[in-house]
């Protein structure tokens, strides 16, 4: 399951016992990582290990209170009492690792639902994900607070993508086994050897009943940045995830670009549409390649550690030609802050539909037993100085699903969320679920607006029809 936007991981923590505690631990507090390992490295689930440094300026902020570590004797005695109680007469025994495992998921259970404990299996698998190639289905999942799994987007050219998996959907059962509450990363069945299948009950809106979907797995292989000409002089650039590769693989791309234009674009439309996130610095390193000037991101949380500003540095592989960033509902986290970037600085215009509204970052915290922990310790902030958590991009000009496809639209977002972290705009004008845009209309749209600024509106408007005559 991939993470948004998170930071690198602070040095291993100790396991947890594998016993009652008799007495309350002293209190800990995370030893403070080297300068480069501070970045709000984001993944649509991040990895243990940083990535190297975006080149986009970073600049520490003061710390926060952080005082709030004193242990609370009171709440640990009962935790103890409810542990003995349980290993001594619970109608079966109890093994202690498996208790104390289900009682550490539990602290993260009603925090938010980006907050998870990964198990060393999923640990691993999280950190091939990032990396794009890992045995599996080639889908973007968020975990319900019920256990089932929330589709945030089925890659491009991927097994889940070709078997019509779409945005929005909800799986509820793999291999028609439903999922508990407390299992942690229920996605772990996903994953298998290239070619065995799995099936999946899916809950789709607009569907009466759910409907199961077979899925053969493979070794998926993410090309994340794909790139074509449209018409002379304009380009379009597809970028469906951040991993660790994807600023170099977009400055490739772009540069292929630029040579087939004979050296110079007069206009680029960058897609962004169901881009779940991934890395955060992949997004402020593109973002640095298209800025000469300004802030990309800043980042806010209750230590020192969290708190953090990218800011671009000169140079502008685009040459100021202008640009649009296409979006829809399925853009998220990482997607979020380098559209936010580029609108902000008046380096871009945004295009499509509201985003997913994803403005938190993540911490992976590896366990010296090869266990993480992923956990919310800060919001992010576009360059005005906006939160975009439960509120999204609001897009300057905005496309609508075509009238047949309604019924695929999700109506989810990250407001939509049990448990969700609130959001300093929620609720504000604008804050409606967005829609999926797939398809080429939306690429020709953008296109249509990059050549003449108000032609997307203007071509709206023809649609409508003449008002009937009065009589």
């Amino acid at each position: 399951m991939p993470a948004l936007a998170q930071q690198p991981a602070p040095p291993a923590q100790a396991t947890p016992p594998a016993a009652p505690v008799q007495a309350p631990p002293a209190a800990s507090q995370p030893a403070p990582a080297a300068d480069d390992a501070d970045d709000a490295d984001a993944q649509d689930d991040g990895q243990a290990t940083p990535p190297a440094q975006a080149p986009g300026k970073r600049s520490a902020k003061a710390g926060k209170d952080d005082s709030d570590s004193k242990v609370p004797i009171d709440e640990i005695r009962r935790y103890v009492a409810v542990y003995n109680a349980v290993k001594q007469a619970y109608v079966e025994p109890v093994d202690d690792a498996k208790l104390m495992h289900s009682a550490i998921r539990g602290l993260l259970f009603d925090l938010d639902p980006h907050s998870v404990y990964f198990d060393k299996a999923d640990a691993e698998n999280f950190d091939e994900q990032s990396r794009g190639n890992y045995d599996g289905i080639g889908v973007e999942l968020l975990r319900q607070p019920d256990g089932t799994l929330r589709v945030i987007s089925p890659i491009d050219d991927t097994p889940a993508a070709r078997a019509g998996i779409k945005a929005g959907d909800l799986i509820t059962a793999i291999d028609g086994k439903p999922f508990k509450v407390d299992e942690g990363d229920s996605s772990g069945p996903l994953r298998g050897a290239p070619g065995s299948k799995v099936v999946l009950t899916i809950v789709r809106e607009g569907r009466d009943k759910p409907f199961d979907v077979t899925v053969a797995r493979e070794t998926i292989r993410v090309a994340s940045v794909k790139s074509r000409m449209l018409e002379p002089g304009y380009g379009y650039l597809r970028v469906s995830a951040f991993q660790a590769d994807t600023a170099a693989d977009f400055e490739t791309q772009l540069r292929k670009l630029k040579e087939q234009s004979g050296g110079k674009l007069r206009g680029l439309v960058l897609d962004l549409r169901s881009n779940p996130g991934g890395l955060l610095t992949s997004a402020v390193q593109i973002a640095d390649d298209l800025l000469e000037r300004g802030k990309i991101v800043s980042t806010r949380g209750r230590i020192a550690i969290s708190d953090a500003e990218f800011s671009a540095t000169p140079g502008d592989l685009l040459d100021g030609a202008p640009l649009m960033v296409l979006v829809d509902a399925g853009s998220a986290s990482a997607s979020e802050v380098l559209a936010g970037a580029l609108r902000d600085n008046g380096r871009g215009r945004v295009i499509g539909s509201r985003t997913f509204g994803k403005g938190s970052v993540q911490t992976v915290l590896p366990l010296d037993n090869g266990d993480s922990v992923k956990l919310t310790t800060a919001r992010y902030y576009t360059p005005s100085g906006k939160s975009i958590q439960a509120l999204g991009i609001v897009p300057d000009v905005t496309l609508r699903a075509p009238k047949d496809d309604k019924s695929d639209r999700p109506s989810y977002t990250e407001a939509a969320l049990p448990g969700h972290l609130h959001g300093d705009e929620e609720g504000q004008p604008g804050s409606n679920a967005g829609e999926v845009l797939d398809g080429d209309g939306p690429i020709a749209s953008a296109l249509a607006e990059l050549k003449t600024p108000g032609a997307t509106k203007a071509a709206q408007s023809a649609k409508k029809p003449a008002p009937a005559a009065k009589r």
